[in-house]
């Protein structure tokens, strides 16, 4: 991660998974690689806050690695650049199952994203699999994904920070 970066991540103060924990003391050590996620879930939050915070690299280090070849980093990067994370929602989180190639676990969640004037709504079923001692995400069943809402410059911002659009994430 580039110092550029590092200080954007340090200035997060709550943490964009929505854990309501300090940012430093919950997904950051994931991103920056000081700590490895040890479920499910925390991989799922580390991956949604890396979005965030827009770290690709980390996004594509996450992924399984037969899935990391179908993920350029440039695009990763261009979608992490044009969205703004506004919210993410663990409906179900780990549920071990077992599959014939290894142990593979689902978190189901709803995020909330911003882009182009448009809030969208996603809701996927994600499966993550063990991949030498770490979880890693190989794929999902997305079950909704569509626009919730459409932004006005002079709209309250759907960041919740109460100041109009125009103002704050236009």
């Amino acid at each position: 991660m580039s110092s550029k970066q590092t200080t954007k991540t340090n200035s997060i103060q709550s943490c964009p998974c929505g854990s309501k924990q300090e940012f430093k003391n919950c997904c950051q050590p994931f991103i920056n690689k000081t700590a490895i996620p040890q479920t499910p879930e925390q991989l799922m939050r580390s991956r949604y806050s890396a979005y965030a915070v827009k770290d690709a690299e980390y996004i594509l280090a996450t992924y399984a690695l037969s899935k990391q070849v179908d993920n350029a980093l440039n695009e990763i990067k261009e979608w992490a650049q044009q969205t703004k994370w506004l919210a993410l929602k663990i409906l179900t989180p780990s549920s071990k199952k077992l599959e014939k190639n290894g142990q593979y676990d689902h978190v189901e969640f709803i995020a909330d994203y911003l882009v182009a004037d448009e809030v969208w709504q996603m809701h996927e079923r994600s499966r993550f699999i063990q991949e030498e001692g770490q979880w890693s995400y190989l794929d999902g069943d997305i079950i909704s994904h569509e626009c919730i809402k459409t932004v006005t410059r002079n709209s309250p911002c759907p960041c919740g920070s109460a100041r109009k659009y125009k103002r704050c994430c236009l």
